[in-house]
């Protein structure tokens, strides 16, 4: 198979995926109206609650839920043969992942701008939501711990990307600064930005940030880049978030734009042939494929993180309704395109050569050098030097790790908001002054506000990075976000059953991600008993908080059936 022609195929397909799917049914099914005021707007704060350009905008969701997910998993699943991880990638993201991207902003807009776990509130109660608020908040620290020590890693690895990152940290308010105060345009200030970020690329690799050669330094590297970036973390989660993380993530989209035009035009240059085979025949479909290809996959195909942007940051940011389609199903398709350039950057190469690179314990390199390795290959094309190429990609690369490391702290910070007044709320029935709403407590307000409910998340981070109990948990993190995915799903079957909508295209998609990502877990905890009870237990406490909001659901559908037969 040659890896031009499959990209092409790809890029026609989600093209006609976004006009006929996307444009023609789920905006006329869903009802998005251009006209109607968005949360943005009518709770404008300053803080959270910004209207936003749609280019602005759209490079922040894009590099938030893009990261190193769409490259990573589509590396490691080409060991099952790179038909499997094409099809996931093709069917699964324009009929699942981009149309769950799309479901979660469009709820969250019409409700207030909440996450879709406070969604989740209209559907299943309230012991639901806190419910699915703690699978959230979960699923969130995870995330912030292992991309915490990732980051770290590469910045002892390679101090050049270190000083690059630092470097667009004080960029990025700059931007904001002149952008927000109308001094320049957003295009016009781009006009400048946007070549200052490659220039400080440049200039980062003569001044690498290497801390063994600084006095005092040497031997606690680890530890002091885990606070500087946990401190960094916790800024951009207060700051308002058009002052630091908006305009970073909007920057930083350029390094991904063209890291992907290079992937595109290296590949369709080199016509590389794939050397790995199309399905992989020495190994099991079961578990192989099913369920394991679908949880290493999940950024790229679906992805539940994606909810928590969408519903999170994204949907207090959307000026219009009518941005929703290109931000949340465009950006999904998008990513899709960057699953198959991943898959096809290692697909090239021999069966014994990728055993070695990507799944020899001895000899495999980690998944992201393994892609940069392989479009670096593509771009000698292109009349790039391969160790040019190989720096830039490296650099491309690693720059994303931050943008998942801040979004997922200023995530969880929402979601310990969220039930932090939801578990404090008091049902009417439980006052004497139902009408009249009572001021809240001063220690619901101090959990609450923003500083202290930061200052939890990271202290939280903090000690599963030091105590390395992240880095043992992470393997159930894949089929935790899948089944996140799995839950919002549920969540929008529940509402479109209860405002009268067609549901099949939101109900079969439900139940796979439910089979596949509760099997995974089953097979986790199978394969890890009696090896590691820490796995053993989360992906147990994990079944058991899925299957109460299923049983809980199931109770709410045959309510809805019995008031509807009811006279």
């Amino acid at each position: 198979m040659n890896g031009a022609v499959l990209l092409i195929g790809a890029l026609v397909w989600f093209a006609l995926a976004y006009f006929l799917y996307g444009r023609i049914v789920l905006q006329r099914l869903f009802g998005v109206d251009p006209a109607r005021p968005c949360p943005s707007k009518t709770l404008q704060d300053g803080i959270d609650y910004i209207p936003t350009a749609a280019p602005v905008l759209f490079g922040h969701h894009f590099a938030s839920i893009a990261g190193a997910g769409p490259i990573v998993g589509p590396v490691l699943a080409a060991a099952y043969g790179w038909g499997p991880a094409v099809l996931w990638i093709l069917i699964g993201c324009v009929f699942i992942g981009a149309m769950h991207d799309f479901a979660a902003m469009f709820l969250s807009v019409r409700n207030q701008g909440c996450s879709i776990a406070t969604v989740i509130r209209n559907e299943l109660g309230k012991s639901g939501s806190i419910i699915f608020l703690g699978f959230c908040l979960a699923a969130l620290l995870l995330v912030v711990t292992s991309f915490t020590g990732i980051v770290v890693h590469t910045f002892m690895n390679v101090p050049t990307v270190a000083t690059a990152s630092i470097l667009f940290i004080f960029e990025a308010p700059c931007f904001g600064f002149i952008t927000g105060r109308k001094i320049l345009s957003i295009g016009k200030a781009s006009l400048i930005f946007v070549p200052l970020l490659f220039v400080l690329i440049w200039v980062s690799t003569f001044i690498p940030l290497d801390l063994k050669n600084i006095p005092g330094c040497a031997g606690h590297e680890a530890l002091i880049w885990t606070i500087i970036l946990l401190l960094y973390a916790a800024t951009a989660s207060i700051l308002p978030v058009d002052k630091l993380l908006q305009p970073r993530d909007y920057l930083n989209s350029y390094l991904l734009y063209l890291m992907m035009a290079l992937g595109l035009a290296s590949i369709l240059c080199y016509h590389p042939t794939l050397e790995v085979p199309a399905f992989v025949t020495d190994k099991p479909v079961v578990p192989n494929v099913f369920p394991l290809l679908f949880v290493t996959i999940a950024c790229g195909a679906c992805s539940g993180f994606h909810a928590l942007v969408s519903s999170g940051t994204s949907s207090r940011q959307i000026a219009k309704e009518e941005h929703m389609l290109p931000v949340a199903y465009g950006g999904m398709l998008i990513e899709g395109v960057l699953g198959i350039i991943s898959t096809i950057s290692v697909a090239y190469l021999a069966s014994d050569k990728f055993a070695e690179l990507v799944t020899n314990p001895e000899t495999k390199v980690a998944p992201a050098a393994a892609f940069a390795m392989g479009l670096a290959t593509f771009c000698t094309k292109l009349h790039i030097p391969y160790d040019l190429g190989l720096t830039f990609l490296s650099l491309a690369v690693s720059a994303f790790l931050l943008t998942t490391l801040d979004t997922s702290t200023r995530l969880a910070r929402f979601i310990w908001q969220e039930l932090c007044n939801l578990i404090t709320e008091k049902d009417a029935a439980d006052t004497n002054t139902a009408d009249t709403p009572s001021a809240p407590s001063p220690v619901k307000q101090f959990f609450a506000s923003r500083w202290t409910a930061t200052a939890i998340i990271i202290l939280l981070v903090l000690w599963l990075a030091l105590s390395g109990l992240g880095d043992r948990i992470w393997p159930v993190f894949g089929a935790s976000n899948q089944l996140l995915a799995a839950l919002t799903l549920l969540t929008v079957t529940l509402w479109l059953m209860r405002t009268k909508r067609p549901v099949l295209f939101a109900l079969l998609p439900m139940i796979f991600m439910m089979t596949i990502s509760v099997w995974a877990l089953v097979s986790m905890t199978i394969h890890n008993w009696g090896k590691s009870h820490i796995i053993v237990v989360i992906a147990l406490i994990l079944l058991v908080m899925a299957i109460s909001l299923i049983l809980l659901s199931i109770k709410t559908f045959l309510n809805r059936i019995q008031q509807k037969d009811t006279p």
